[in-house]
């Protein structure tokens, strides 16, 4: 399910997908992915997007599917099926679990984007 609301608002206030994949620390393809549709927008995610569009969760949440599957058959996950679970190795783990790591990761993420510009930041004061 493609995220209209979310593109319609992002052109229409002129900005582009890397600048939004900046905001969420991921890189350009993989927004482009949640965008549409492809891979799940976890709720830490939506709350960033919405602060700097500056609009409300509202105007521009639109619910996943009900759950994300692994393709077993390669290595990348492919999270964009409706099965309830996520499936990995003839094993699954509830979605609220997967949910939770996603958020784990998209703060790890940030954290490491903060720590490598404090890195930066030293390096450039020697």
């Amino acid at each position: 399910m493609q995220k209209e609301k979310l593109r319609s608002i992002r052109k229409r206030k002129g900005y582009t997908q890397q600048q939004i994949a900046d905001i969420i620390a991921t890189d350009v393809s993989n927004y482009s992915r949640k965008e549409s549709g492809d891979v799940k927008i976890v709720r830490a995610e939506w709350e960033k997007i919405a602060n700097f569009l500056d609009v409300t969760m509202e105007e521009i949440y639109e619910e996943d599917e009900a759950s994300i599957v692994v393709n077993n058959d390669h290595p990348v996950f492919n999270d964009s099926s409706a099965s309830g679970v996520y499936q990995y190795n003839n094993s699954t783990v509830p979605l609220s679990i997967v949910e939770n790591l996603q958020e784990y990761i998209s703060l790890l993420k940030v954290e490491n984007q903060k720590l490598n510009e404090e890195i930066r930041s030293l390096k450039g004061k020697k």
